[in-house]
């Protein structure tokens, strides 16, 4: 039973109380940190391993995720995510703007590699809308945190999603290249030509976590609605995956020791604290109020999102820190989504 839901335009009786907060964002984030939990204990009680982390990556990537997009990207109807273009052109500035400036200083400045660079970016920009979203804008603002979820989802497995999976590809790729130029790459080891970074846009918009939300954004732009029935039987499915990449995260967490380095903590901070901050003044200083304002806040507070350790996990780039940023971030943002619930009531 939802007793404190926490919504816009002033939805927050004027008698609550901290205490009545505190049980309200916890019961917004609880059922994504105990699903984590329950993974991690998974693990260390042997009944899952880290062999089958894959098997459940794939589950998730291929097919539960990109129903899930299609399903929500489809619900939030045009008329809804037409009214709330001011909505879209904050969080798609707040994500994009962030994803762009972590990548760029990673690369140019501090000179990581590509693939290392791409995956600190996503986990500093990319809030948890897929995952963690529909829990908690569900609890707190009810049927209007269909759109922002729709939203923020959109934005990041149309553009950010893409845009990794190349990076992630072309690292990968030179590589190869350069282990076969050692001469030390196994036989058909690919070489990072320009034929390999042109094959990688193609192939990074043909996985269906990228493609199937198109669709459904297409679908909705031309005003067509789909049969509940066709709703239906892709919820199913698109309901489960959630939970199981949460679960497959801690099953991954139980596998590496937790890191608590600057990196670590700079991306966390990033996410959980200059994201939501930049966005809060940035739309205080142009007079917007709620509920727009609470909603946008709340969406870009979320904690780092889940994907980016799905994707470690693929491309074996940098598994322990994404995975221990993503934890620190889960469990960070109880106080930071809390704080920023808070100022804006």
């Amino acid at each position: 039973m939802r007793r404190a839901r926490i919504a816009p335009a002033g939805r927050f009786p004027d008698t609550a109380t901290d205490v009545l907060m505190l049980e309200t964002i916890l019961g917004a984030l609880l059922p994504a940190i105990i699903t984590i939990l329950l993974g991690y204990f998974a693990a260390r009680h042997h009944d899952f391993s880290q062999s089958e982390v894959p098997t459940l990556n794939r589950m998730v990537m291929s097919y539960a995720l990109p129903f899930a997009l299609f399903v929500g990207v489809v619900g939030a109807g045009r008329k809804e995510l037409l009214a709330d273009l001011p909505l879209v052109a904050f969080l798609a500035a707040a994500i994009i703007g962030l994803y762009v400036l972590i990548l760029m200083l990673a690369i140019f400045v501090f000179k990581h590699p590509i693939g290392l660079s791409a995956l600190r970016a996503l986990t500093a920009s990319a809030p948890s809308t897929a995952f963690v979203g529909t829990p908690v804008l569900g609890y707190l603002y009810g049927a209007t945190g269909d759109i922002p979820v729709a939203v923020g989802s959109m934005i990041i497995v149309v553009v950010l999603v893409p845009v990794t999976l190349i990076l992630l590809g072309l690292d990968s790729a030179a590589e190869a290249g350069a282990a076969q130029t050692a001469g030390t790459a196994p036989a058909g080891a690919h070489t990072a030509k320009m034929s390999d970074v042109m094959g990688k846009i193609p192939s990074a918009i043909k996985q269906p976590v990228v493609w199937l939300p198109m669709a459904g954004f297409v679908i909705v732009m031309l005003g067509i609605d789909l049969p509940k029935v066709v709703d239906n039987s892709l919820s199913l499915l698109g309901h489960s995956a959630a939970g199981v990449a949460l679960f497959a995260s801690g099953i991954i967490l139980a596998g590496y020791k937790i890191m608590i380095t600057k990196p670590v903590l700079v991306l966390v901070f990033f996410k959980n604290v200059v994201q939501p901050g930049l966005v809060c003044a940035g739309m205080l200083a142009m007079g917007y109020g709620n509920p727009l304002l609470s909603e946008t806040v709340v969406t870009t507070a979320l904690p780092a999102v889940t994907l980016v350790v799905m994707l470690a996990v693929q491309y074996r780039v940098a598994i322990p820190e994404t995975a221990s940023a993503l934890l620190i971030s889960t469990f960070g943002s109880i106080l930071t989504i809390g704080a920023f619930i808070w100022l804006l009531q």
